[in-house]
């Protein structure tokens, strides 16, 4: 378990700059891994190119691409590979998104209509595979078997974890190391490898992509965590689904467990019945949040966040002074403070 402990130096009115600084540093980069992304979604087949390019246009943070392009240049690469390896690493993401919306069987990603709730799930799964397949092409042009294996590994641990958690799925037995198993699968091994992937193509010290890998994976976990945090208590639907997803859909995560932990027998029977059986009522979300709030369950679980995000940072202070490791500090403000 991360230390908890409170950002020092976090100022909420700077974190939403932070994600535009990273951009910025990184503009011309970007530029070139979304166009090879673009391409590499192309086929002779007309439904891939339409059904991945509705996901992309939907937006998103490309939070992760970010992540090796500045890890890369921060470890002082000069060359043009993690251009690559950050479009492989986005392809991954958006490949394990139509999976989830599958899956979780969601109808809406960022207020827009999932690729499953327009062509099927047949058609999402298949074009996921497809992007997974690009993906690997691209890590195979970096020509290093090592980070072949970092990014085939991660694949293979997300996996994992959308297994895992499809057999954690609406039970109310989860316990908080079943979760965060989860997450560090589902979420922090990408997060990780993006950045441990910037630090070996610019041929670091094993320190430093070490050093890279703990800051991805705790940066990860925290970003989760403010995401469950978020979903029973933003009232931004921009923060990537509408709030009371995760509550409608049944299920569990952090704040629940906590609460699970905390409350009645009379409130645990509210949670089997909400969340298990997927009997829901009027009022039900409004009251699992009273729930929640009165056994702190969602504050809790940002001290959590904050406690790896700390983690995150530290794991940076042996890496060099720059323009670029100060943009990934002031990520880690970004992330914890979408809660505010």
């Amino acid at each position: 378990m991360a230390v908890v402990a409170r950002l020092e130096g976090t100022k909420s009115s700077d974190a939403p700059n932070a994600l535009e600084t990273l951009r910025d540093l990184c503009a011309a980069d970007m530029a070139r891994v979304n166009q090879l992304i673009v391409d590499h979604m192309q086929s002779d087949v007309p439904l891939i190119p339409e059904l991945a390019g509705h996901l992309v246009a939907a937006g998103g943070k490309r939070l992760r691409p970010l992540l090796t392009l500045a890890s890369a240049r921060m470890c002082g690469y000069e060359g043009d590979k993690h251009i690559g390896l950050a479009a492989s690493v986005e392809l991954i993401h958006t490949a394990t998104l139509l999976h989830d919306d599958v899956v979780d069987e969601s109808d809406l990603r960022r207020g827009r209509d999932t690729a499953n709730a327009v062509w099927g799930n047949q058609a999402s799964v298949l074009v996921g595979d497809f992007l997974f397949s690009r993906s690997f092409r691209l890590m195979v042009e970096s020509g290093s078997l090592e980070v072949l294996d970092i990014l085939a590994n991660a694949s293979a641990v997300i996996a994992e974890g959308e297994v895992a958690q499809l057999t954690t799925a609406n039970d109310t037995a989860t316990t908080e190391e079943d979760y965060l198993y989860v997450i560090r699968s589902k979420t922090a091994a990408l997060f990780a490898a993006a950045c441990q992937v910037g630090a070996h193509i610019a041929q670091s010290s094993e320190a430093d992509e070490t050093a890279l890998e703990q800051y991805g994976a705790n940066l990860g976990i925290a970003f989760q965590l403010v995401d469950d945090y978020l979903d029973y208590s933003s009232t931004d639907r921009a923060f990537g689904k509408g709030v009371g997803d995760d509550f409608r859909e049944g299920k569990i995560t952090l704040p629940v467990v906590l609460a699970l932990r905390r409350g009645s027998d009379e409130e645990r029977d509210f949670w089997r019945r909400s969340l298990e059986e997927l009997d829901q009522k009027d009022g039900d979300l409004e009251h699992a949040i009273e729930i929640l709030n009165g056994h702190d369950a969602l504050s809790d679980t940002l001290i959590r966040a904050r406690g790896y995000a700390e983690t995150a940072r530290s794991a940076l202070a042996g890496l060099p002074d720059s323009q670029y490791r100060a943009a990934l500090e002031n990520v880690v403000d970004f992330c914890v403070e979408r809660a505010h």
